[in-house]
C-alpha cells in the first residue's frame, strides 16, 4: 500500500518506523574470514569506484563512495541491519539511554503528513502549543509531504538551543499555525504507573530502555504503597518499539519467578546461541545490585493483562511472549508487529559502527516471533466500532528483506487487504476521533482489560470472529479435498 499508515515513533530517537532493534553492544571481533575473499568481485568493486572517480559528471570524494559502498552493502541484508555513521550512532547511543536532543513529540504519518501522536509533557513543543492530532505539514522552508517518517524525523532533531519552524494544520483551524521552537534535550519517560481504579494498577512501558528496569521497580513499589492489596494489574505495551534487550528480560524477570528462561537466541556464530533467564547478570546494569530485589512480592501474583498492538515490537514482543508461555499474563489487543531478530552494535571506529542482525530470538516455549509477533489470547480492537488505522499500519512481515519465520512457514504470508477503499473509510472516520490518550478512561483496551480481570465480559474483534469463520471454511476445504482423494482427515 502505497500510503500505509506508519508506526509511531518519538522525534529524535531516530528508529525507522519507530521500530527499535533488540541491542547488544560489541566491539568489532577481529578474526580471520572463514572463506577466501572474492578477489574477482573486489576487482570490480575497484574497477567502478575508479570508473566513478574518472567519468562521473562532478569529483567526488572518496570517503563519500566507501561509506555509501558500506552503507548500501549492510542494508541491502535485511531492514534492521544498517551503517551508523558519527550522527547516527550518536543518536542510537542517546536513545538507549532515554535522552536525546529535539522538540519532544510522538509523532505518526497521516496523509503524507506529520500527525502529532502526542507531546512531551514539559517539553519544548509542549510549551510552545503543539496539540494532539496537529498535522505538521513544513519543516521551516521545507514540505513535509514527499519526506518519509525518518527524513522528517532527522529534520526535526538538531543541536541544544538551535531553532525550527513547524507549519502545523489544526482541526477548527482555518490558517495554518506557524510555531519556531527551540530544541532541547529530552528526557524520555520510559515508564508511568497509576492506579486506575480502587484496586487496579496500570503500568505502561513507552520504549525499553537502560533505566527501565529501575523505573518499573520504583513505579510498582509505589502502586503498592498506594493500593496494598493490588486486584489487578494491566501491563500496557502498545506501540513499545523495543529497546535494549536487558530491558526487556528485566521487565519479564519482575512478574516471573526467578531463573525462569525469558528468552533464547540462535545465528551463525557460537556467542549468538544463547538463552537468558531472569537472573541478574543478564539484567542488571551493576553484577552486585539486583534492581528486582527490593521489588514488592505483588508484582509476582498480580493478576496481569498485557496490552499489545501491531506497533508492539522487538523487545515488547519478548515480555509478552515470556508472559503468555508460562500463562502468567493474558495477552490482550491486535497481533504485534513481528520483529524477532536481534541486533548487535559493532563499532568500526571511536564514532562509527554498524548494526547487524546476528541472531534470530526464540520465547520460553521455543516459538519464533519473526515476521508473525505475538497472537493475543484475547483480540480486543482499538475502538468499540473497531481497530482503527491501527489495523493498516505496517508490520515486519509487510518488510522487503525480511528475515522468514523459521518455525512457522504461514507466518511468511502478509495479510492482504482490500487496501484503497478501507483506508479511505478509517482515515475518516479517525479524523472525526479524538486522539486516543492511553490510561485514560476512554481507553478502550484498558477498559476491557479491566472486565477481563474482574471476571466480566469483554468485548471482542470483529476481525478475530471473521478470521475463526475462515479457518472452519479451509479447514472444511480441507477435510472435503482429502475425502475426495480417498484419504483421510487427521
Amino acid at each position: 500500500m502505497g500510503n500505509k499508515i506508519k508506526n509511531i515513533g518519538l522525534i529524535s530517537l531516530g528508529m525507522i518506523a519507530g521500530v527499535a532493534a533488540s541491542m547488544q553492544f560489541s566491539a568489532l571481533a577481529q578474526k580471520e574470514a572463514a572463506t577466501p575473499l572474492p578477489l574477482e568481485s573486489l576487482r570490480q568493486l575497484a574497477d567502478v569506484f575508479g570508473l566513478i572517480k574518472s567519468d562521473y559528471v562532478e569529483p567526488v570524494e572518496d570517503k563519500k563512495l566507501l561509506t555509501e559502498a558500506i552503507s548500501g552493502m549492510v542494508a541491502s541484508l535485511d531492514p534492521h541491519s544498517a551503517y551508523l555513521d558519527k550522527k547516527a550512532f550518536k543518536e542510537l547511543r542517546e536513545g538507549t539511554q532515554g535522552k536525546f536532543v529535539g522538540l519532544g513529540i510522538e509523532v505518526g504519518m497521516e496523509d503524507g503528513y506529520v500527525k502529532v501522536i502526542s507531546p512531551i509533557e514539559d517539553s519544548p513543543a509542549y510549551r510552545a502549543g503543539v496539540k494532539a492530532g496537529d498535522l505538521i505539514t513544513r519543516l521551516d522552508t521545507t514540505p513535509v509531504k514527499g519526506l518519509t517518517l525518518d527524513e522528517a524525523v532527522k529534520k526535526m532533531r538538531g543541536e541544544p538551543r538551535t531553532k525550527i519552524s513547524l507549519t502545523i494544520a489544526r482541526k477548527d483551524e482555518d490558517k495554518p499555525i506557524i510555531l519556531t521552537i527551540t530544541r532541547e534535550e529530552i528526557h524520555v519517560q520510559s515508564v508511568k504507573a497509576k492506579i486506575v481504579e480502587p484496586g487496579y494498577a496500570w503500568v505502561r512501558i513507552a520504549q525499553f530502555q537502560e533505566p527501565t528496569v529501575d523505573d518499573l521497580v520504583k513505579k510498582i513499589n509505589t502502586l503498592s504503597t498506594q493500593e496494598p492489596h493490588l486486584k489487578g494489574l494491566v501491563l500496557d505495551l502498545r506501540n513499545d518499539p523495543g529497546g535494549v534487550l536487558p530491558g526487556a528480560i528485566g521487565v519479564a524477570g519482575a512478574f516471573l519467578p526467578k531463573n525462569v528462561v525469558i528468552v533464547s537466541t540462535n545465528g551463525q556464530l557460537a556467542s549468538s546461541k544463547e538463552t537468558f533467564n531472569a537472573s541478574p547478570k543478564f539484567y542488571a546494569k551493576s553484577m552486585t545490585l539486583d534492581p528486582l530485589a527490593t521489588l514488592n512480592g505483588q508484582a509476582k501474583t498480580v493478576p496481569m493483562v498485557v496490552l499489545v498492538n501491531t506497533g508492539s515490537a522487538s523487545a515488547s514482543e519478548i515480555v509478552a511472549g515470556a508472559l503468555q508461555d508460562y500463562k502468567r499474563a493474558t495477552i490482550m489487543g491486535t497481533q504485534t508487529f513481528g520483529k524477532g531478530s536481534v541486533q548487535t552494535i559493532r563499532q568500526l571506529s571511536a564514532d562509527t559502527a554498524i548494526k547487524l542482525t546476528t541472531a534470530r530470538y526464540y520465547t520460553p516455549s521455543g516459538r519464533s516471533i519473526q515476521a508473525k509477533g505475538i497472537v493475543p489470547d484475547l483480540m480486543v480492537d482499538e475502538y468499540k466500532d473497531g481497530d482503527g488505522l491501527n489495523s493498516l499500519r505496517t508490520r515486519e512481515v509487510d518488510l522487503q528483506k525480511h528475515l522468514i519465520n523459521d518455525t512457522d512457514k504461514k507466518a511468511e504470508t502478509a495479510t492482504k487487504r482490500d487496501e484503497l477503499e478501507e483506508e479511505q473509510r478509517l482515515i475518516a472516520l479517525e479524523r472525526k476521533r479524538k486522539p486516543l490518550e492511553y490510561g485514560s478512561k476512554e481507553d478502550f483496551q484498558l477498559a476491557q482489560a479491566l472486565n477481563h480481570l474482574k471476571g466480566l465480559p469483554v468485548q471482542l474483534s470483529k476481525v478475530k470472529e471473521a478470521s475463526k469463520k475462515d479457518d472452519a471454511q479451509d479447514s472444511a476445504k480441507e477435510k472435503e479435498s482429502v475425502e475426495k482423494k480417498g484419504g483421510t482427515s487427521k
